[in-house]
């Protein structure tokens, strides 16, 4: 991938252009058809939990459904047991892990598309053999969002598979706990982290620091 930019700005004007839509009328609120989906699958609780994660653990896609919150609002009314909690933390982190497939894969065709190809000939082959960083990827976990991206970038940079399944893993201590904390504190907690206002936000910063990576690095180019 040529430009840092490129993810947070196409994010950024996804983001924008669904809110648009949404404010218009042109298309219902995401929460609005989960609520339908809700109805389409009326007694298959496990099956409609990973029906609307896997579809907000999808790149871009992700925007326009509140899945996280919506999961976690039905678990924590179905007042579940301990043996249920940990059947419901376990179909989450089926879903997230589908969903790190998906974006990796997506990350992997968008690097050798023609597009791509020339930028990604410039890139050296031990920079596309580069192990990925634990640290980002455990900053990338606090939204499911922001760890779409972060697998797409992994699977357009030629990473290890293996990431996928280590997020995977690390999936399921955090959705035991999201769950848990969700049920114990309020629901206003995940309502909090699927605010459009903060995820603008937080793109936005993150658009701000890559356009400085970019800026930075193409300065380093030409003066070398």
């Amino acid at each position: 991938m040529r430009y840092q930019s490129f993810l947070p700005l196409s994010a950024l004007i996804a983001l924008g252009l669904m809110l648009i839509l949404i404010h218009f009328g042109v298309v219902p609120p995401g929460i609005t058809l989960l609520e339908e989906l809700k109805s389409a699958f009326d007694g298959y609780f496990y099956v409609l939990i990973l029906a609307i994660i896997l579809l907000e653990s999808v790149v871009y896609i992700g925007f326009y459904f509140p899945g996280q919150f919506f999961a976690v609002l039905l678990v924590v009314l179905a007042k579940p047991d301990w043996s249920d909690i940990i059947y419901l933390t376990l179909c989450m982190v089926i879903a997230a892990t589908l969903g790190s497939i998906i974006n990796y894969s997506l990350g992997r065709r968008f690097a050798h598309s023609p597009d791509s190809h020339n930028s990604a000939n410039k890139q050296s082959p031990q920079n596309a053999k580069k192990q990925y960083s634990i640290k980002y990827l455990l900053i990338a976990m606090i939204h499911i969002n922001s760890l779409a991206f972060y697998m797409f970038k992994q699977g357009a940079q030629g990473r290890p598979f293996k990431v996928v399944w280590f997020a995977g893993l690390l999936n399921l201590p955090y959705y035991l706990m999201l769950i848990f904390a969700t049920s114990t504190l309020s629901e206003e907690v995940m309502q909090l982290t699927e605010n459009s206002v903060l995820l603008i936000s937080v793109i936005s910063v993150w658009l701000m620091v890559s356009v400085y990576l970019d800026i930075k690095k193409h300065r380093s180019l030409k003066s070398g």
